[in-house]
């Protein structure tokens, strides 16, 4: 028992004892108290820019993709369900998401030095963006679309059993969302041609 007593007198004597100015202890309770805050900013900072607001505040957005994007099914539609940016474009998994915030830095780079800037600028690069967006979609099997579609949760309706048998055929030959379903959300660039088409 006087053993136990002893270590834990040490115990406490080493927490207590001033490491030049301040104790360990000290040092220890003010080092959790601020990494809870600064993590606790930096989450809240990385969740207001996925914030619809956020995504519309510059006017690239705002005058080019936004308008187009009210008159698609996940803007408005008969169940009342709204997929905001975030939803499409940023992962829900924290790992995931930090490096698409990340790899999201080159396309503030391209706001700063006016790369999109206007209307014109904005559709000579349409096809390059939409190119990039649907290849990194396409590397993660759509997960963005699949948090709210799987193939999984569709049934068979008696009218739209063709929809169901094609979602199946594409389920069995391996393809992702974005193989078919490009132009979902936004305007195809003139550019792009259907390879089902050619």
């Amino acid at each position: 028992m006087d053993k136990n007593l002893g270590m834990i007198e040490r115990t406490r004597n080493f927490l207590c004892k001033p490491s030049a100015k301040y104790s360990v202890l000290a040092i220890a309770v003010v080092s959790i108290f601020l990494g809870v805050i600064l993590w606790g900013g930096f989450n809240t900072g990385m969740e207001a820019t996925n914030e619809m607001a956020f995504c519309i505040s510059c006017h690239e957005m705002s005058d080019n993709i936004y308008p187009e994007y009210k008159k698609t099914v996940h803007f408005s539609n008969r169940v009342g369900v709204r997929a905001i940016c975030s939803d499409c474009h940023v992962p829900k998994s924290w790992g995931y998401k930090l490096l698409r915030k990340i790899e999201a830095s080159r396309e503030l780079w391209g706001k700063v030095v006016g790369h999109v800037s206007t209307k014109e600028k904005f559709e000579s690069h349409r096809m390059e963006m939409a190119t990039r967006e649907w290849a990194r979609m396409k590397a993660s099997d759509s997960r963005e679309c699949r948090n709210c579609h799987t193939f999984d949760a569709m049934r068979v309706s008696v009218d739209k059993q063709a929809v169901y048998a094609k979602h199946m055929k594409a389920k069995d030959a391996g393809k992702t969302c974005i193989d078919c379903h490009k132009g979902i959300a936004h305007l195809l660039p003139r550019e792009y041609v259907d390879p089902d088409e050619e």
